[in-house]
């Protein structure tokens, strides 16, 4: 794996969009030719195939894809990416309590801009949980260091949804 061969992934996801529905199985051929480059069962090899997978409309076959590549060291922002897109990728397919366990974890991770990501994906896990109101409190509280105006309100009224008083 060189900058070469990151490269090519990226421009492979950026036409992307190009591929309509009925040629997801396209865009997947084009991953695993460039996931064949790399040694069989590299953990980016297997994220990239996940990824196509799951862009593709098959969390189903993503799953287990995700979850070898982390058992295979996985690391460094793609591990990240991986929680995120695992996580989603479990609540698709009813497994939304695994989602919520594996984006805990990411909660005390070492910050970066995957953070309001995980938060987001965090928050549509505890919804399909019935937990909507924890889940509201994480979406306002990733959003208001971002607004112009009222993020201290915000922040507070997002405290206060997970409190015992409503705010």
């Amino acid at each position: 794996m060189d900058a070469a061969w990151e490269q090519r992934v990226a421009e492979a996801w950026g036409e992307f969009d190009s591929y309509g529905e009925e040629e997801g199985a396209a865009f997947r051929r084009v991953i695993d030719a460039l996931a064949d480059e790399l040694p069989p069962d590299h953990p980016v090899g297997l994220f990239e195939r996940a990824c196509a997978f799951d862009s593709t409309g098959h969390s189903d076959r993503a799953v287990p894809l995700y979850q070898e590549a982390l058992e295979r060291g996985l690391d460094g922002y793609r591990r990240r990416r991986t929680a995120v897109q695992l996580a989603s990728s479990l609540r698709n397919v009813g497994r939304a309590e695994e989602g919520v366990a594996l984006l805990r974890a990411e909660l005390d991770a070492p910050s970066d801009e995957l953070d309001d990501a995980v938060r987001a994906c965090l928050a549509l896990c505890l919804a399909d949980l019935g937990r909507e109101r924890e889940g509201l409190a994480l979406v306002l509280g990733a959003l208001a260091p971002h607004l112009p105006r009222y993020q201290r309100s915000m922040a507070n009224y997002a405290r206060a949804l997970v409190a015992d008083g409503r705010p």
